[in-house]
């Protein structure tokens, strides 16, 4: 028997999305009539959105499923002021001319995802700069400041954490969650928006949201969160030796992608396919129920059900014959990611440590490249680095013309000269 009304909260249930909500049985009865239109805020502090912000926007994606109209809102004006949440310290000030060419560089994922239109449940993009930037300073202090309580503020995760830490917090940090919270006050009167949903993290600032609207006189708000992602033995997830996980393909390849899920623990697989992938609940049943050697075959479904979702079929697709090829045919793959570096380059010759972090990419520094080296797992054209001081020169280059350098048995680059 299913434990609520609507779809919506059903879907997210069964599939585990849900940490906290403000009101159960208020957002089941708003949903299950179709008027649950929510939001999810993302910043723009990088040119690209990461795995964490993926979770969120299948939440998304299951919203609209379920009939309800999605709101993806860019953090124009936010960025400028800077979330504290799980920061030990400010984040760095941006210019505007950044916020606005990272805030260009992550719109397009959006559409991957969701369904954008004047439809009654198509999503629509929103940018709070519209808003915050043109509020008056002492009519913000008087209409919407008096509303805050400052014991309350001092005692949010994201304030009291670093002030227990004696670490220094900025006035204006101090006000981001002012900020958040009149974000969806302006959105309900704008758009009729009820829900805000986000990582566990943000609940302190999604309920500021839900509790100054109920004092500014909107209808009923409510708030959702989903857990933080952690990997069943509970390490963050979305870190690689590269860095983070990436949304953007030019940031982090499909074939990456694909291989980031390939390779993810054995214990998170099914939970995996729930949250990221659409598949129907009783195929990933069957999929988590696979033991040893055969839960490789749920592990590529998972790797290409994910890419396909956010790249594209046809990238998933390749990405899986590149994968196939590279590792079960043992040969090299024209569709592995490529870097092209100069041919006068490579006939100076390139260090083996730049050539794997600074061109490569499949390490973060020189000095991780070091510690590959010494325990064995960087390679090149699959013979192993022994010497960190090892040269790569066009002696080097296979019969296609390219350098293969790998770290570990699945992460492999080419270098082409160009």
């Amino acid at each position: 028997m299913s434990a609520f009304k609507s779809d919506f909260l059903n879907i997210l249930q069964e599939r585990g999305f849900i940490h906290q909500c403000s009101d159960f049985a208020g957002l089941d009865a708003l949903a299950a009539k179709g008027e649950a239109t929510a939001y999810v805020g993302y910043d723009c502090t990088a040119p690209s959105l990461h795995i964490g912000n993926y979770l969120t926007m299948m939440m998304l994606y299951w919203l609209q499923q379920s009939g309800n109209k999605p709101i993806t809102l860019m953090g124009g004006g936010t960025t400028m002021v800077g979330d504290p949440s799980g920061k030990d310290e400010s984040r760095a000030i941006r210019s505007v001319a950044e916020i606005e060419a990272n805030k260009a560089s992550i719109r397009g994922v959006f559409d991957k995802v969701l369904r954008y239109g004047s439809g009654p449940n198509d999503a629509v993009m929103l940018d709070n700069a519209e808003w915050l930037t043109k509020l008056n300073w002492i009519e913000t202090l008087r209409d919407i400041g008096r509303h805050f309580s400052v014991n309350r503020m001092l005692t949010m995760d994201s304030v009291r954490l670093r002030l227990e830490r004696e670490q220094e917090m900025s006035f204006i940090e101090f006000n981001y969650m002012v900020c958040q919270a009149y974000d969806f006050v302006e959105l309900s009167r704008r758009v009729g928006c009820r829900l805000q949903m986000g990582g566990s993290d943000q609940w302190g600032n999604i309920v500021n949201g839900v509790d100054l609207g109920r004092r500014m006189g909107t209808p009923q708000l409510f708030a959702l969160t989903t857990p933080l992602l952690t990997t069943a033995s509970g390490a963050k997830m979305g870190k690689t030796a590269q860095g983070a996980v990436w949304l953007n393909a030019d940031a982090f390849s499909p074939y990456d992608f694909w291989q980031y899920w390939r390779n993810v623990e054995d214990a998170d697989v099914g939970r995996f396919l729930k949250l990221f992938t659409i598949l129907p609940m009783s195929e990933i049943a069957k999929l988590a129920a696979l033991r040893d050697a055969e839960i490789n075959e749920a592990k590529k479904v998972l790797a290409t059900e994910a890419t396909a979702l956010l790249h594209g079929r046809d990238e998933a697709e390749k990405a899986a014959d590149t994968a196939r090829t590279t590792f079960e045919q043992g040969s090299i793959a024209e569709s592995l990611p490529t870097v092209d570096i100069k041919h006068d380059e490579l006939e100076r010759g390139i260090g083996v440590l730049v050539a794997f972090s600074e061109r490569a990419r499949l390490v973060a520094s020189n000095g991780e490249a070091r510690r590959q080296i010494k325990g064995g797992g960087l390679r090149v054209n699959d013979v192993a680095v022994a010497d960190e001081k090892m040269i790569l020169t066009p002696d080097h280059l296979t019969p296609e013309g390219v350098i293969k350098l790998s770290m570990g048995k699945k992460r492999h680059v080419l270098l082409r000269p160009a």
